[in-house]
């Protein structure tokens, strides 16, 4: 299906980590330290790219109707668990089994809407599949059931994608998944970013930190501020709970290495052990816009409505504001974040996870819906997107050892 020189897709690659680093470049070197592990983790750093193969080769992009909000950066590492908005949970009903899960504040959903955008709902759903298939060898499948799991998900996604259906209970693998991360504590999150001065926390510099310039750290807790005054009052808590007492510059993410990320720690609940941590992240143009419109919204804004759009229940205290003249998106992050281990499931846990996966990407899709097909797709739609993500895959595969091989010294 598709001829392509993988050694001028890495070099292609190398030119947009340099573009996106540029303000920062001695996080080229970390980027590429980031892409190398595997396949999979070359396709999570390379969005951009992966739109521009589309774009390049249009009859990838063709396939079954369905449109409306999507990630844009879908794929296998960006469901995780995460702890809820307050104001959703709160809504909940909390009788019976149903209203107990559901007034549960730990999810596992989609967790990265930085690439939003509204469009095709095959978009997602090709990029899913094609990450599944490019996991293989870190799920411990061979190739036959590799595609034994994207059809799975496929057919999860494709069956109720079209049907008001209960959601089924989480599979084993989630469950575990939520239980653990449910023990842990906002002192061991702490502990594991900061340090105590004086009697005060205060952010660890090292590879997850980096020291703010004066200005920027002022500007960075005006910014702040301003996305306190927006937030919804019930949220608003005690004013001394949003006091800044230390900020820092962010390293983390794949793809989004480069942009401004600031690292904000508040008094919290007031003791040492009772500090919040916020991420403001930088957002600009989705990776998809060299093929598809991006909406009419400010950046920081597209991204906590399509958290919106997507979710029946957000991430807690979602937000924006503006730093420097850029669009940023705010979250509180909590101690409960995480996300699966795939070289550490079990054979029997991987068929229910993917077709969970698939329903959850269904379930999204169906909230922000803007056109909803009158058919469910058909299997012969089914195939040729299996096929596409297929062609897709390969060309990763290719692209990663050529990517490896320019990297490497």
């Amino acid at each position: 299906m598709l001829a392509l020189d993988p050694l001028r897709l890495a070099r292609r690659q190398l030119e947009i980590d340099r573009e996106r680093t540029g303000r920062f470049p001695d996080l080229l070197a970390h980027k590429a330290d980031r892409m190398t592990p595997s396949p999979l983790a070359l396709l999570r750093g390379s969005a951009p790219l992966f739109y521009e193969l589309l774009e390049k080769h249009p009859v990838l992009t063709e396939g079954p109707a369905g449109e409306g909000w999507l990630v844009g950066d879908c794929h296998l590492e960006n469901f995780g668990a995460f702890r809820t908005d307050v104001l959703a949970t709160s809504t909940k009903p909390t009788s019976g089994r149903r209203g107990k899960r559901d007034a549960d504040p730990i999810v596992f959903d989609l967790n990265d809407f930085d690439d939003a955008f509204v469009g095709p709902w095959r978009i997602d759903v090709l990029r899913v599949l094609t990450s599944l298939i490019l996991a293989g060898r870190e799920l411990g499948t061979d190739g036959r059931r590799t595609l034994d799991l994207a059809e799975a998900l496929l057919r999860s996604y494709a069956s109720s994608a079209f049907h008001e259906r209960k959601a089924p209970d989480p599979p084993r693998a989630v469950g575990r998944l939520v239980d653990r991360v449910r023990a842990r504590t906002r002192q061991e999150l702490l502990d594991a970013r900061t340090q105590l001065v004086d009697g005060q926390r205060r952010l660890t510099l090292g590879a997850r930190y980096r020291a703010l310039p004066g200005k920027v750290r002022a500007r960075a807790e005006r910014a702040f501020a301003k996305y306190v005054k927006r937030l919804p009052q019930p949220e608003r808590t005690a004013p001394d709970s949003f006091e800044v007492i230390d900020a820092a510059f962010r390293v983390a993410g794949t793809g989004s290495l480069g942009c401004l990320r600031v690292a904000v720690l508040v008094r919290g609940k007031g003791d040492p052990d009772g500090a919040w941590l916020f991420d403001m992240k930088e957002e600009g143009t989705p990776s998809a816009a060299c093929l598809f419109r991006p909406p009419r919204l400010e950046p920081a804004e597209r991204v906590a409505e399509a958290n919106r759009a997507c979710l029946s229940r957000p991430p807690r205290m979602i937000g924006v504001t503006r730093l420097k003249g850029s669009s940023m998106y705010v979250r509180r992050l909590s101690p409960q974040e995480d996300k699966l281990d795939l070289g550490k499931l079990a054979a029997d846990d991987l068929e229910p996870l993917a077709a969970h996966l698939g329903a959850l990407l269904r379930s999204a899709h169906r909230r922000g819906a803007r056109r909803t097909p009158r058919r469910p797709w058909s299997e012969a739609e089914r195939a040729k997107l299996l096929a596409s993500a297929i062609a897709l895959a390969g060309v990763h595969e290719a692209m990663y050892l050529a990517y490896c091989q320019l990297v490497r010294g």
